[in-house]
């Protein structure tokens, strides 16, 4: 079978919060994000497997609020003073920086900082941190007296508006019939969701063949394969 060429084009998710899907599963932790003035201390642990929305609902709360985000492996580049003088500040993926004693520090002065000034703190990330190998005490003993909103494991309403926004993000329009089909037949989660999109778009342009049960069969086929 002849092969097409194909570009890596960027793919721009859409963030927004008239872009994000309620349900049952996620509709806490929204609300819990929607007011940090409740938050005890004004700091909040949001939890959820890696592709689950943390990132998305990250930036709807950056949005409300004014919010600065960094990600947890660029702390120890960061202007951390600067940071603490954000309206509120996101720090995404903590639980990467275990065991980066500079990452580790960062954390620790801006979390200090950021109840000083009464900024709002959201730390987002896949594991609670008792679970963490953290290698400063003080910073392991202010992060577990951290509050935390977990993300629930989705539910067939939520896969499936997952799927459909990994597709629209991509710009591919797939038959109707095709996001039930997957649901019922993928592994139950956020990242599988993203794989699947992925790996159906560049089938599909690499072949040139539509997107079907067919060539999706193939796909969950081959991720499958790849996951044993």
């Amino acid at each position: 079978m002849s092969r097409q060429l194909t570009f890596d084009l960027p793919v721009r998710p859409a963030l927004g919060r008239e872009d994000f899907f309620v349900s049952p599963t996620n509709a806490i932790a929204l609300s819990v994000l929607d007011g940090p003035g409740d938050w005890p201390q004004g700091k909040m642990f949001l939890l959820g497997p890696e592709g689950s929305g943390k990132t998305h609902l990250s930036q709807v709360f950056a949005a409300m609020t004014g919010a600065l985000v960094v990600r947890g492996d660029a702390l120890a580049r960061s202007d951390i003073a600067a940071l603490a003088t954000a309206p509120a500040i996101v720090v995404e993926d903590a639980d990467r920086i275990a065991g980066n004693v500079a990452a580790e520090t960062a954390l620790f002065h801006l979390h200090n900082l950021a109840l000083a000034e009464h900024r709002p703190l959201l730390i987002t990330a896949r594991t609670a941190p008792a679970h963490w190998p953290v290698t400063l005490p003080d910073l392991a003993s202010r992060l577990q007296a951290t509050q935390i909103v977990a993300l629930a494991a989705p539910d067939d309403a939520l896969l499936a508006a997952v799927l459909l926004k990994h597709f629209t993000d991509r710009q591919i329009r797939v038959p109707a019939t095709l996001i039930p089909w997957l649901v019922a037949r993928m592994d139950r989660s956020f990242a599988c969701a993203r794989d699947i999109a992925a790996a159906l778009d560049a089938r599909a342009l690499a072949e040139g063949r539509p997107i079907g049960q067919r060539l999706a069969a193939e796909v969950l086929d081959s991720l499958r394969m790849q996951g044993q």
